[in-house]
């Protein structure tokens, strides 16, 4: 059996201001009507029958259950309480396939890859399969299409029947080094997607990583229920070395093995790797939202909220957000994440908050905002229903665009159609609830001394949240 092990635990920061801590990469709908998350569970169709285990930042568990939720999928949904890189991930992952005693090969994916040709991909996953039947870890190596230096590198050794023996891990090259690495045509690139029999790992873990395979016990034997999701124990999960499996087993392992991947695969890890899985126009450009480009050339523009209009510039890179643009060489691609880590170090806010901001019932964004007062729209999606909460510090009043609200304030519950308003006072006890069947859509106006979303009180609240989440 295959057992389809997601991580969806990165954060995309080169993909910024797209990409936010709160909204990372694999959220994005970013080369179809999908997220990479969606794409990524639907090319599993017709591979296994197993639903999916996603293993993802606790943070981010509205954000995997809603978008299962819109593709009728089911998953175990397994949070992690704080990022600790792949090895650990997949050896929780191991220890919990392995407790209804089955042994299943595990398909680890990351959650942001695009792969164009997914019956190219089946068939290297079919491939894959007799080796690790047989106790091999094996990875998936891209076949180049071109000299890259954002990915790394393996060397393949002996061959082996559908793949070769993996002889060694390649950081990410200079430019002269890439060349000659694919010109010689014995190095793939490292995809981070492995196919490996759950208790092959976690004896090599224990073999190689037995303070981390002891931590990763301990987490999911005091793993515990949340609504719909497995929540891992924190402090044992926290304990553990922050590794990638390359890192901690796989450099290591004698029996690590690479089979080839010819599938039209990108990790999207850059805007210019955004760029060239686009499709271009006649000048080189990929453009996507309200643009109006002249004399432009070999350029990504990306438009969410207004017009954007580029005159007599190439090879650049252009991305608008409501609170943020971005305006870059294509060749600086890969420096976005140092340009991400100075504003956050600078205190911005813009790396960690997305301008439309999820959660369970919904979502808002802010419209706009200032001393003593902000303007949010808010969706609230059919059935969903917001806390029983009140603020300290700021009222509210509510205009409804379209829809029904069915308003609890204080005693008294009541509904508030298309075109009316009501108002909610500083510290009165409220809920808003769409009972209809089409989303409820308002303009919320704030005002007081004091507008964080950690301004309030939760009394009852069906989702289980903190009071900033």
């Amino acid at each position: 059996m295959i057992q389809p092990v997601i991580l969806s635990g990165g954060s995309g920061t080169r993909l910024w201001p797209l990409s936010r801590e709160q909204m990372p990469k694999q959220f994005l709908r970013l080369t179809s009507s999908q997220s990479l998350l969606q794409q990524t569970l639907s090319r599993l169709t017709g591979l296994t029958s197993a639903a999916p285990m996603l293993m993802g930042h606790h943070s981010h568990r509205f954000l995997m259950a809603e978008q299962l939720r819109e593709m009728a999928q089911t998953a175990t949904l397994v949070l992690e309480p704080e990022g600790r890189n792949t090895a650990p991930a997949i050896a929780c992952a191991a220890l919990l396939a392995r407790q209804s005693g089955d042994d299943p090969l595990l398909l680890v994916l990351p959650a942001d890859h695009v792969i164009g040709d997914v019956q190219a991909f089946q068939h290297s996953v079919a491939r894959a399969v007799p080796l690790a039947e047989v106790g091999y870890l094996v990875t998936f190596g891209v076949v180049p299409t071109q000299v890259e230096t954002g990915y790394g590198y393996i060397a393949c050794g002996a061959p082996l029947e559908g793949g070769h023996h993996l002889a060694a891990f390649i950081e990410k090259p200079d430019a002269k080094r890439a060349a000659a690495l694919v010109e010689s045509g014995d190095y793939l690139w490292n995809s981070g997607m492995f196919l490996l029999r759950a208790s092959s790992y976690l004896d090599q873990l224990k073999r190689l990583q037995p303070t981390m395979l002891e931590a990763c016990a301990e987490a999911v034997n005091g793993a515990h229920r949340d609504l719909d999701f497995l929540r891992l124990g924190e402090e044992a999960f926290c304990r553990c070395p922050a590794e990638s499996i390359d890192y901690a087993v796989m450099e290591h392992c004698e029996h690590a093995a690479v089979v080839p991947l010819a599938a039209a695969w990108s990790d999207i890890g850059s805007f210019d790797a955004l760029w060239a899985t686009l499709e271009t126009d006649n000048a080189g450009n990929a453009a996507k939202g309200d643009t109006w480009l002249t004399d432009t050339q070999d350029s990504l523009v990306i438009a969410e909220h207004r017009l954007v209009a580029t005159l007599g510039v190439k090879d650049v890179i252009v991305v608008e957000t409501s609170d943020s643009v971005l305006v870059a060489h294509r060749e600086q691609a890969q420096q976005v994440k140092q340009l991400v880590a100075a504003l956050s170090q600078a205190g911005r806010s813009e790396p960690r908050s997305a301008p439309q901001v999820q959660r369970p019932w919904g979502s808002f964004q802010a419209m706009d905002s200032g001393e003593r007062y902000q303007v949010k729209r808010i969706t609230v999606k059919p059935g969903g229903r917001l806390s029983l909460q009140r603020h300290h510090h700021r009222a509210e009043h509510w205009v409804v665009v379209s829809g029904t609200a069915r308003v609890t304030l204080e005693e008294r519950s009541f509904l508030v159609s298309e075109n009316q308003s009501t108002y909610i006072p500083i510290g009165a006890l409220h809920r808003l609830e769409n009972t209809g069947k089409i989303p409820l859509e308002l303009i919320e106006v704030q005002s007081g001394s004091y507008l964080g979303e950690d301004d309030i009180e939760r009394l009852d609240d069906v989702y289980a949240r903190q009071s900033s989440e």
